[in-house]
């Protein structure tokens, strides 16, 4: 779930990078870099905060009219600095690209590269198996001109080759830049124009917040399995189709990952939101309980929360307060700084919560961590009863398309009853979204999508030939290369649960 973005102007560049990562810190917090163009290649990029990782001197050392950005989430790699991002490939003409995805047959890819094309990855980044496989291809066509027909066919060869969930943003030196997606569309991938001199500026970026923040004019979506190339001399922008397929994106990224008050795939985050907490408390409301207040988890369960309240007919109030400079929980990279993080994040304030019956209202529940704490602190504070409400389905599957849920015994939902994990988090009561509703919530706002990636919740992968040792062989590469808490010494078929 990391940001990336690209612009490609007649002005200087750095400083609209950086503010554009700034609106999309959400999307990752392991990770920033930054690489611009004037006619040699310039980057700082780190571990860190976007704000930690870049300083004036570092800003001034980023030259060029053309730039991409990045902030990392990372779901594959140890952690290491030289996984960060944007990726620099010197050859053909010199290409650098920004990443947001995940390729599960990686491993193999790079162990291929190596043995075939004598290409060594130096990371266990997934992104730089992917700047192999797209420069490869330029090198195998012995271009002397680039022209558009040699991206397609680079970018097919991705498509072909890369079995998994991405959107890229590729800049060629000399040439221009590139921006695809995979065939299914799962990642978002938006783009927009601004005029300023005689010629267009072009972006593209995860979210349509940096395009306004930065005075961009949406265009539209890069769509599912297409490819957009703006040429650097002449700003023209072509695209094509290179893979067709089911329009397929990630419903949590209407759930918990974008901002409410961005458009991904031309539904608003924000209104997807409404429609879910709706849909909800008309269940709720046939179950005749005494609730005196609903009460948001902050940040993301808010829009929900208020149509909650409005279609319940109670208060909405704020009875937890977040420390905004605590990163977010879910996207922690380890167990025990999750569990830690949480302790700090939320205070609760007493003279709303004491004596009152409340309707806790959060996007998710996927660990059951973030869940069970944040009740104890309610009732530590006087809370007289908890019904907890995630307008989410129950969580139950590994992700293979972005997001850090490699196997199922992380998730709380994947072999307990709804009546177990209420328990457990310590709640009275407990209510999760439909799927039905969760998914009708989202494609209203776009009438022309009919399905969307909902595998975490369903099991049903998009990409083809899924299988269970692919899930097997994701987690246990997973496992090894990053220090999530696993359950440890368990034989690998029993631990995984799989069906």
């Amino acid at each position: 779930m990391c940001g990336v973005i690209g612009i490609i102007s007649d002005s200087p560049v750095a400083q609209d990078l950086y503010d554009g990562l700034m609106t999309m810190q959400h999307r990752g917090q392991d990770a920033a870099g930054i690489m611009t163009y004037d006619g040699k290649f310039h980057i700082r990029k780190n571990l860190g905060l976007i704000r930690d990782v870049f300083h004036t001197r570092h800003m001034s050392k980023l030259t060029g009219n053309i730039g991409l950005g990045h902030t990392r989430y990372s779901t594959m790699g140890s952690g290491d600095p030289n996984e960060c991002q944007p990726f620099l490939g010197q050859s053909p003409f010199g290409v650098i690209l920004s990443f947001n995805g995940n390729i599960f047959n990686s491993p193999e890819l790079k162990k291929e590269l190596f043995e075939k094309d004598h290409r060594l990855i130096n990371s266990d980044s997934d992104a730089e198996v992917l700047l192999n496989l797209f420069t490869k291809s330029l090198s195998r066509q012995n271009i002397d001109k680039l022209e558009s027909k040699h991206i397609w066919d680079a970018v097919e060869s991705v498509h072909k080759r890369a079995k998994g969930a991405y959107s890229v943003v590729v800049y060629i030196a000399g040439y221009g830049m590139v921006a695809f997606r995979d065939p299914h569309g799962i990642r978002p991938l938006q783009y927009g124009k601004k005029m300023v001199g005689l010629r267009p500026d072009y972006i593209f970026a995860s979210e349509s917040i940096a395009l306004h923040l930065l005075g961009y004019k949406l265009e539209g979506d890069v769509g599912a399995g297409e490819a957009i190339f703006v040429d650097e001399k002449t700003r023209k922008i072509s695209s094509k189709v290179i893979t067709k397929s089911n329009h397929t994106p990630c419903i949590f990224e209407h759930i918990y990952f974008a901002r409410p008050d961005s458009v991904l795939d031309e539904i608003s985050v924000y209104k997807a939101r409404i429609r879910m907490g709706k849909y909800l408390a008309k269940r709720i409301k046939k179950e005749n309980i005494d609730i005196d207040v609903v009460m948001p988890v902050p940040d993301s369960a808010r829009t929900a929360a208020m149509a909650m309240s409005e279609e319940l007919g109670l208060p909405y109030r704020e009875g937890l307060i977040k420390n905004r400079y605590i990163g977010r929980t879910f996207i922690m990279p380890g167990q025990e700084i999750r569990k830690k993080s949480i302790r700090y994040k939320l205070n609760p304030m007493k003279m709303e919560i004491d004596g009152k019956k409340i309707l806790l209202v959060d996007d998710s529940i996927v660990r059951g961590n973030t869940s069970k704490k944040i009740i104890q602190v309610m009732k530590d504070a006087g809370a007289k009863k908890i019904y907890f409400a995630s307008y989410a389905p129950p969580v139950k599957f590994p992700c293979l398309f972005g997001i850090d849920i490699p196997t199922p015994q992380e998730l709380i939902a994947s072999d307990s009853s709804i009546e177990e994990i209420r328990k457990w988090i310590g709640a009275d009561k407990l209510f999760y979204g439909e799927i039905d509703d969760v998914k009708k919530a989202c494609i209203t706002g776009n009438p022309k999508l009919k399905d969307m990636c909902m595998a975490c919740f369903d099991g049903e992968y998009k990409c083809k030939n899924v299988t269970k040792e692919i899930l097997l062989s994701n987690a246990v590469s997973r496992r090894t290369q990053r220090s999530c808490a696993y359950v440890e010494g368990e034989e690998e078929e029993e631990q995984l649960n799989l069906v």
